[in-house]
């Protein structure tokens, strides 16, 4: 796969409501976590904060996750929520203890990151009972948007490293586009 990162340069783009609530909306998301007010979760791959503003209010704590320090810079200047923390980091060195997460979600980012190293990583820092969303951009779309489908998995893909990683997948729907994944370490 690609891995590549979102450029920085177009942070800006990831701001657009009517196009990333396209492929999924604050409802999805947060219906997918079943949140209850009190947990602590990460967002992997948080980019501008985007998703992180919609789930902020719902958690006690949210850690906006991001290998790359400008998106950081773009949030900050944004306006960071203040049950917001920003961690710079890759997904396979989370600066995390064990069992710190109560959930994580990945929205469009999962591609970036997804490796065994990754998910191993992201078994430790989830607690048992964890829930995980992902939402990604689907190999078995069209490409009309996103990366190149050459660098997507397809549901039963991310099925299967969630589960060598210690999840068990309570959901899949493969979408046009795009498919989610729920499931709970």
């Amino acid at each position: 796969m690609g891995f590549h990162t979102f450029d920085a340069e177009s942070a800006a783009r990831l701001e657009d409501a009517a196009e990333r609530y396209r492929y999924c909306s604050c409802e999805e998301l947060l219906g997918a976590l079943a949140l209850a007010g009190d947990e602590t979760v990460a967002d992997l791959g948080s980019g501008t904060g985007f998703y992180a503003d919609d789930v902020a209010p719902h958690v006690a704590r949210l850690h906006a996750v991001d290998v790359q320090a400008a998106m950081h810079e773009f949030y900050c200047e944004k306006g960071l929520p203040g049950n917001v923390s920003l961690a710079t980091a890759d997904v396979a060195d989370l600066p995390f203890a064990t069992d710190a997460l109560d959930a994580a979600y990945a929205t469009m980012t999962f591609h970036e990151f997804a490796s065994d190293a990754s998910l191993a990583e992201l078994a430790r820092v989830c607690r048992d009972g964890a829930r995980l969303v992902v939402v990604d951009w689907s190999a078995a779309g069209d490409g009309e948007s996103g990366p190149p489908v050459t660098e997507r998995y397809d549901a039963a893909d991310a099925d299967a490293m969630l589960a060598d990683a210690g999840f068990t997948v309570e959901r899949t729907v493969e979408r046009v586009e795009t498919f989610v994944a729920v499931a709970e370490r």
